[in-house]
């Protein structure tokens, strides 16, 4: 063997599931140049390594692809990640106020503390939010914004100050600011019937400056690439300008710091003005445009505002205005003409049916064959509609909503509506595109776990059984769902998804069993190792020494992500922690010789610091204690 063919890279000893269906098992493969160039056993593959052949011994480990989610704000949710206090996954609500006293305590002002999404007050042992009465008395002084799913959003009286809004505030178009026997603002604020009201408060909160959002979508993609996620494509989002609010994901990807492969697509901002944006956007921007880390992926999801029914199953399905066919006839005959796909936001069928009478009429004059266009959500999709959108060659992209919301939408539907929301075993029965996502951050969480343990369990992340048995997925098809269906939606299919020959060397090494784990455990697994087009972008445990590209601290330096990391973070290193100290201590060399605000090896695991600040204070002072 060559220089030129000898691998980067050999994986070996392990227990490799590559999706590839000519050669589904492995236990060894070979990497070079960020792509797979073997996959197969020890005595082929093993003999490969030429002297600079870096080795990794996988000890028995099952591997999977790397996980893509088929929707997610990325690009938003970095530029703010580092400012928020994440509640995703704790499971009791003493707990997360637990956390959320600990953070108001070091938020200087004018900082806000946020808690925005990625939880639903049914994981919570308790089942229910905070009062507001409550909220102030952990934080009287220091503003602190709730948003819960999108239907409500909670703030504290500094909040109130903050924001501005007094008994004078006027009623905010399909919102609501719910005021006291006196006319004042309690601090409540629906979304009836849409988010309009949430997004535009959260928006008069302090930014971050350039560098940190920089730091903040490092971190980002970090907790991400912790759950095994090494893909993404990119949904847009309200307040989420193009091209400013690229500029921090733009500079990531010329400076080669991207550890998620990003397709994205461009999200209209003004009502009224959607046809503008998108004749703009088609005259200066390709589509593909970019390369196999960061590429245009066309427009959506939301393509007109008249068309966007969110999916706040509190209030009644609401009903599209009647000018919805003529405003999106006009932007998707745009995106025809120009060769672009589309995603479009839709949860009702009600709402699906009419935009497919637009499609269908568009495709009469500009074929839509090969455009790779598609629906998000579709919960409530009747089986006609799904036969339509095969017939015009779309796709569906299902997300994990229902695992959030699916209490409220019983309540208001009954449990035999609920039982096929998304129907997803119909869906692939019918042979239509599809693949998962998590719509993250501000409704579901972004943790892909979860979305997989919904679709094999057909449990809410509260534990109701939302979907019978003959609703459900087995584990290789949900996993397929998260890894090679989702690249026919960025138009990347033979590229990555898969462990095989050729394609990008995106992987993952989970800490339990994906396969023979109990279902109970889906949700909690987590990602030993990631590697994204060859290079080990996160590493724990056994792998922890091949982490290439830590990234610096969050900034700033009171950002709950020091604290408390992501997802369940706080949680399980709290429960850890007795063991983890009594383990540095007893094998670090400096013996009970580091101080820890004051406490030394043989009392710090009962002083109640969380093991992320403990990590920070020893790695300061030089002590090996760090790498618990």
């Amino acid at each position: 063997m060559t220089a030129d063919t000898t691998p980067d890279l050999i994986l070996h000893r392990g227990l490799i599931t590559t999706l590839a269906r000519a050669n589904p098992t492995a236990s060894a493969v070979a990497i070079k140049g960020g792509r797979f160039t073997h996959v197969g056993h020890e005595p082929d593959i093993v003999p490969l390594a030429g002297p600079d052949t870096r080795v990794i011994d996988l000890k028995g480990a099952r591997v999977l692809p790397g996980l893509i989610d088929n929707h997610l704000h990325i690009i938003r949710g970095g530029l703010n990640f580092n400012m928020e206090l994440r509640w995703d996954g704790v499971r009791s609500l003493s707990d997360a106020m637990s956390m959320l006293k600990r953070q108001v305590a070091v938020t200087p002002p004018p900082q806000w503390v946020r808690v925005v999404g990625g939880f639903t007050e049914h994981q919570f042992a308790e089942k229910r939010l905070p009062t507001i009465e409550e909220l102030n008395a952990v934080a009287p002084d220091t503003p602190v914004f709730l948003l819960h799913l999108y239907d409500r959003a909670i703030l504290n009286a500094a909040a109130l100050r903050a924001v501005g809004y007094t008994r004078e505030t006027p009623e905010p178009a399909g919102g609501q600011i719910i005021r006291d026997a006196k006319g004042e603002p309690t601090g409540l604020l629906l979304a009836k019937p849409n988010a309009g009201i949430l997004y535009s408060t959260l928006a008069k909160g302090p930014k971050l400056p350039f560098d940190y959002q920089l730091n903040s979508t490092r971190h980002f993609m970090r907790e991400l690439n912790r759950l095994g996620v090494t893909g993404a494509i990119d949904a847009g989002g309200g307040f989420q300008n193009y091209p400013d609010d690229y500029a921090v994901i733009q500079k990531l990807a010329d400076d080669g710091q991207l550890t998620i492969r990003l397709a994205y697509n461009l999200f209209t901002q003004k009502p009224k003005g959607e046809k503008d944006d998108f004749l703009n956007w088609t005259a200066t921007s390709k589509y593909k445009q970019g390369d196999d880390y960061f590429r245009h992926n066309g427009a959506g999801e939301m393509l007109v505002f008249s068309a966007a029914d969110f999916e706040d199953f509190r209030q009644p399905r609401p009903d599209m205005p009647a000018e919805m066919e003529d405003e999106l006839e006009v932007v998707v005959r745009i995106l025809a003409e120009n060769r672009w796909p589309w995603r479009m936001h839709a949860t009702y069928d009600e709402t699906i049916s009419r935009a497919l009478d637009v499609f269908e009429r568009v495709d009469q004059d500009i074929p839509l064959a090969g455009l790779n266009w598609f629906f998000d959500h579709a919960e409530t999709i009747s089986d006609q509609s799904i036969d339509r959108i095969a017939a015009l060659g779309g796709g569906i992209a299902v997300q994990h909503r229902m695992a959030y919301q699916g209490e409220y939408f019983v309540e208001r539907y009954g449990h035999g509506a609920a039982e096929a929301t998304p129907p997803i075993a119909r869906m692939l029965e019918r042979g239509v595109k599809i693949s998962a996502g998590t719509d993250a951050t501000r409704v579901a969480s972004y943790n892909p776990w979860v979305s997989l343990a919904w679709l094999v369990t057909g449990k809410t992340v509260g534990g109701m059984q939302i979907y019978p048995r003959r609703n459900c997925l087995d584990r290789e098809t949900a996993l397929r769902m998260w890894t090679e269906n989702v690249t026919w939606f960025s138009n990347e299919e033979g590229k990555k998804g898969r462990i095989e020959v050729g394609q990008l060397a995106d992987l993952i090494v989970p800490d339990r069993d994906y396969f023979s784990c109990a279902d109970a455990e889906i949700a909690d697994l987590a990602s030993k190792l990631t590697m994204v087009g060859g290079k080990v972008v996160y590493g724990a445990d056994e792998f922890a020494r091949f982490d290439e590209s830590p990234p610096p601290p969050a900034m700033p330096d009171w950002s709950p992500v020091r604290r408390f990391g992501g997802y369940a973070a706080w949680a399980d290193q709290d429960s850890r922690q007795p063991a983890l100290l009594r383990q540095a201590a007893a094998s670090c060399g400096c013996a009970n010789q580091c101080r820890v605000h004051g406490h030394d090896h043989a009392t710090a695991w009962s002083s109640n610091l969380p093991i992320s600040d403990l990590k920070g204070f020893w790695g300061a002072l030089g002590c090996a204690c760090w790498a618990v």
